[in-house]
């Protein structure tokens, strides 16, 4: 259940998530728990939500296009195209891949309004 708020452009958003490829295998996780059940916890990583602030490019575009319009304590799973994740083809290694994504929003920090922010500038 969520709140009224919802994601916007400019807002710093945390979230929890976690990326698998379409035939299911886990390769990234926030949530300490399900990175332990897939085989991929690691000591040296600090499970907490991740921190993006939309509109500033931070995530690949698929990943921030979801989070537009979410609320806090709601929950999508997602799946982003090559086109919209790391690309159809190159070096990044996920490139040419399709990637599935669970996502919770567990805060936003509303970002100041278009008027606002234009009249900190002068």
């Amino acid at each position: 259940m969520s709140t009224g708020l919802r994601a916007q452009k400019g807002d710093v958003v945390y979230v929890h998530y976690l990326g698998k490829y379409q035939g299911g295998k886990v390769f990234d996780t926030s949530i300490a728990s399900e990175a332990k059940k897939n085989g991929i916890f690691s000591l040296s990583r600090d499970y907490k939500p991740l921190q993006v602030k939309l509109g500033a490019g931070q995530v690949i575009p698929g990943f921030e296009e979801a989070l537009l319009g979410m609320g806090i304590n709601e929950e999508k799973e997602v799946t982003i195209p090559p086109e919209k994740g790391y690309g159809t083809s190159g070096r990044h290694p996920m490139a040419g891949k399709t990637l599935v994504f669970y996502l919770k929003i567990t805060n936003i920090v509303r970002g100041p309004s278009p008027s606002t922010s234009a009249l900190t500038k002068k």
